[in-house]
């Protein structure tokens, strides 16, 4: 498997299959009260010839989310602050909680981009052994980690409403449904 430059990001993009979901507050996670959680199923199409994980490294740098690490998802419920999130999901299933106890459990897979606007609750429910994940950060934003109910939910959704929206889709670029979906209404859970 190669990691270079070369990876033909615009050969592996798939259609966009969204899935957008809001999300209300609850007393441990505030969730974001404007912006909905979308699930892109499928989004690259993970060709061997290249390191997965690579692959969502590229993509995302490429459309100005940086500071990306790799790893799995934390089995703790957890939201960020003052940054948005996304993480795709290069090898391996998991059953995630998004949007905290009152929100909804999803099943991941290869391919499979979730962008987790600011306040977002997630917890990592169950895995497959080979999981892993690659995940960034707008560059415009400051990263921060706040457990459930570690943060009071009135102060953290006047950290959220403050975070900037990002000038590019992750994956799809500034063309990408990711400006559309965040600007028009979701299914709240």
């Amino acid at each position: 498997m190669r990691r270079s430059a070369s990876i033909p990001l615009a050969a592996l993009r798939q259609p966009p299959q969204p899935v957008a979901l809001r999300f209300a507050a609850d007393r441990e996670v505030p969730n974001n009260p404007r912006l909905p959680l979308v699930i892109y199923r499928g989004a690259l199409r993970l060709d061997p010839a290249f390191d997965p994980a690579a692959i969502f490294e590229e993509a995302f740098a490429a459309n100005g989310w940086g500071s990306s690490w790799r790893n799995g998802i934390y089995p703790f419920r957890h939201f960020h602050t003052r940054t948005h999130e996304v993480l795709g999901i290069a090898r391996g299933q998991a059953r995630v909680e998004f949007g905290g106890a009152a929100g909804e459990q999803l099943e991941v897979g290869p391919g499979d981009v979730a962008i987790l606007p600011a306040g977002t609750g997630h917890k990592r429910l169950a895995q497959s052994a080979d999981l892993l994940v690659v995940g960034a950060y707008p560059e415009s934003c400051d990263i921060d980690q706040k457990r459930a109910g570690e943060m009071d939910v009135a102060r953290a959704l006047a950290t959220i409403t403050a975070v900037p929206d990002p000038a590019k889709d992750p994956v799809y670029g500034a063309n990408g449904p990711l400006r559309a979906l965040w600007g028009a209404s979701a299914r709240v859970v």
